[in-house]
């Protein structure tokens, strides 16, 4: 009984207590990996060196075979993993071992298909019970995600809803008003990928301050298109921190299967959250 109600209290608070904890001058790090990628053994033991390497928070990719909104980069690292025989119950799996050593907030990302077959209120269960924190299902908007919000709430699962440079201010609001944890801030329109810095940099400025001004209940974090410390701290200057999704996968598939690609890609990881140090 006291270990259940441990870990609802834990899953409860571990995304807030990483933003109560920031130091005004940080910017915290959220990663993206797919699970399973880029074989089904590395993905625990990724999520915990990207801990010891700086990771504040990591958002664990769930595959789906139709992914219209992730670019070439993350569509490839779902099709391996789905090659790889990932299923949900590995990914839930995943957390669980994961959570045998680290604390680190885990949010699974992903679209509502997978989730609709699996059942939305024995999803949020079984994640909850697992060690999950937070939802991201992009393609469930807030007018049509009534019933996966409920189960979220139920189960101490903070659902987390994006917005976009095409997002009205009102939109803005409501979103903040209904997004638990943080609000994602989508830096440019389009799919998932890495871009170049002069392509964020000449729309990001104007998106961010709209973003200020209307998302005042939530922590924000910005991300789609950061490949580099220096985009990093550039474009979170006015948030409380960033994501990187794309740039780590094209790091791990530049690098595996060689010998020391895990330390190259958690030296990347290192440099993406402290510069060249």
């Amino acid at each position: 009984m006291s270990t259940k109600k441990t870990m609802t209290i834990q899953n409860k608070n571990r995304i807030q207590s990483v933003f109560e904890s920031r130091k005004s001058d940080e910017k915290l790090m959220s990663l993206f990996i797919t699970a399973g990628y880029p074989d089904l053994e590395s993905t625990v033991e990724l999520v915990l060196d990207f801990e010891k390497n700086g990771a504040d928070l990591i958002e664990l990719g769930m595959p789906f075979s139709d992914p219209l909104a992730d670019g070439p980069t993350i569509q490839y690292a779902s099709n391996i993993a789905i090659e790889n025989g990932i299923t949900m119950s590995k990914i839930l799996d995943m957390v669980s071992d994961i959570r045998e050593n680290s604390e680190i907030p885990i949010i699974l990302m992903g679209y509502i298909n997978p989730i609709l077959r699996y059942g939305i209120e024995k999803f949020c269960k079984d994640a909850s019970d697992k060690g999950v924190d937070g939802l991201i299902v992009p393609d469930a908007p807030i007018e049509e995600s009534s019933k996966l919000s409920d189960a979220a709430k139920k189960f101490n699962l903070d659902l987390i809803y994006l917005v976009a440079p095409n997002s009205t201010d009102d939109r803005m609001k409501a979103i903040d008003e209904q997004s638990r944890g943080f609000v994602y801030c989508v830096s440019v329109t389009g799919v998932t990928g890495a871009r170049t810095g002069e392509e964020i940099s000449n729309s990001v400025d104007k998106f961010i301050d709209r973003v200020t001004n209307n998302v005042t209940k939530n922590p924000k974090l910005v991300g789609f298109g950061i490949k580099n410390h220096k985009d990093a701290i550039s474009i979170s200057k006015k948030v409380d921190g960033f994501i990187v999704g794309s740039a780590l996968i094209d790091t791990i598939r530049g690098n595996y299967p060689s010998n020391g690609w895990k330390q190259r890609t958690l030296s990347f990881v290192k440099e993406l959250k402290f510069g060249n140090i």
